[in-house]
């Protein structure tokens, strides 16, 4: 027997589709003012309404006969993003030069990485792949909040980088004075608390939401408002408090990392030697490197979501999927080229693995 809320979503949808058919020979407006209609309808009528069991995540929509072959690059990086944090983080641990602030901030970000492509790319390997388009609704909202909990995670992470690089070059003779370990401790705390406050409301405002039209997510992995915009409720509130706390957050960060690096700059140049200068902006071109792949592409991202209509569809989800593997694969490549401690940490740890491997196979 079918259950009568997935049986009054099947009437539901039939219903729309006769509607629309009905009047394809209609103009635009009128089309606009049926859909209109019969969400009002769909709104206030209770039999209609539903949680969906699981969501359909179609992948990138119109290169669905390209997904075997984006597959292989976006697997490709998401190797290398995992294997290139998780050798950051392990040379962090193990190398007890590096047990400084800004290598703890480092492998703070290297785990927000980690966790921000782990938390999309399988699944989406998995569309492509084995078709398996199904998500259960708790995953989906679980995916919704780590997504975004990792997005604004991040930036804090870059903003206690940019507040360790300004004491370090700004009032060195301080450093070791105001970054104790109880206070990096406490920034580490603030960041995590402040990111898991942000997102949380999120998971309310979309728990409430009825579903009544479709449980069809045009996209590869679940996101805020994409799965709001499926609701057959007023989702006002999810819209402003989705785009502009998050936002208005990462702004804030923005803000207050470049006032640093000003100050910092300023600084700098006015070092009295050369070789002071060239030193004390390599220590920070890594991070402004990172700091640049970070915001361009999230704020590229937003504003053609936003205002970029032209656009077709498969664009921005394909952005959207190379936003969460691309910087997570260069962070630890950008930083183990320009950082020598860890390059050379590496390389020491290459060869005691390696020295380890020859005593194992003469053993």
């Amino acid at each position: 027997m079918v259950q009568k809320p997935m049986l009054s979503f099947v009437i539901s949808v039939c219903t729309q589709r006769c509607f629309l058919f009905l009047c394809l020979s209609a103009d635009s407006s009128s089309s606009v003012i049926i859909e209109m209609i019969l969400k009002h309808i769909m709104t206030h009528t209770n039999f209609t309404i539903f949680h969906p069991a699981v969501f359909v995540l179609l992948g990138i929509p119109g290169l669905e006969a390209y997904h075997v072959c984006l597959s292989i690059p976006f697997c490709l990086m998401y190797i290398t993003a995992v294997l290139g944090n998780s050798i950051l983080i392990m040379v962090i641990i193990t190398e007890r030069n590096l047990h400084e602030p800004m290598y703890f901030f480092l492998s703070m970000l290297a785990i927000t990485d980690i966790l921000l492509s782990t938390t999309t790319v399988p699944k989406a390997l998995a569309i492509f792949w084995l078709h398996a388009h199904d998500i259960a609704f708790d995953a989906c909202v679980t995916q919704v909040f780590f997504v975004h909990m990792m997005f604004v995670g991040e930036s804090a992470i870059l903003l206690a980088m940019a507040f360790d690089r300004f004491v370090a070059i700004c009032i060195p003779l301080h450093y070791k004075t105001m970054l104790t370990w109880p206070v990096v401790g406490r920034i580490a705390v603030a960041i995590v608390t402040r990111s898991f406050c942000i997102i949380f409301p999120v998971i309310f405002l979309l728990n409430r939401l009825p579903f009544c039209r479709t449980n069809i997510i045009p996209h590869s992995y679940c996101e805020h408002i994409g799965v709001a915009r499926l609701a057959c409720a007023d989702i006002t509130v999810n819209i402003w408090y989705g785009f502009s706390v998050p936002i208005v957050m990462v702004i804030l960060d923005v803000i207050l990392i470049a006032v640093s690096y000003s100050l910092i700059l300023r600084a700098v140049f006015r070092l009295p030697s050369q070789d002071a200068r060239h030193k004390a902006l390599s220590t920070c071109g890594s991070h402004l490197c990172v700091i640049l792949m970070f915001y361009v592409p999230s704020f590229f991202t937003v504003l053609t979501h936003r205002f970029g209509h032209n656009i077709p569809r498969h664009v921005h989800i394909l952005l959207a999927n190379l936003y969460v593997v691309v910087p997570p694969m260069l962070n630890p490549i950008v930083y183990g080229v320009k950082t020598k401690q860890i390059r050379d940490g590496v390389v020491h740890r290459f060869f005691d693995i390696m020295a380890w491997c020859s005593a194992s196979s003469l053993g």
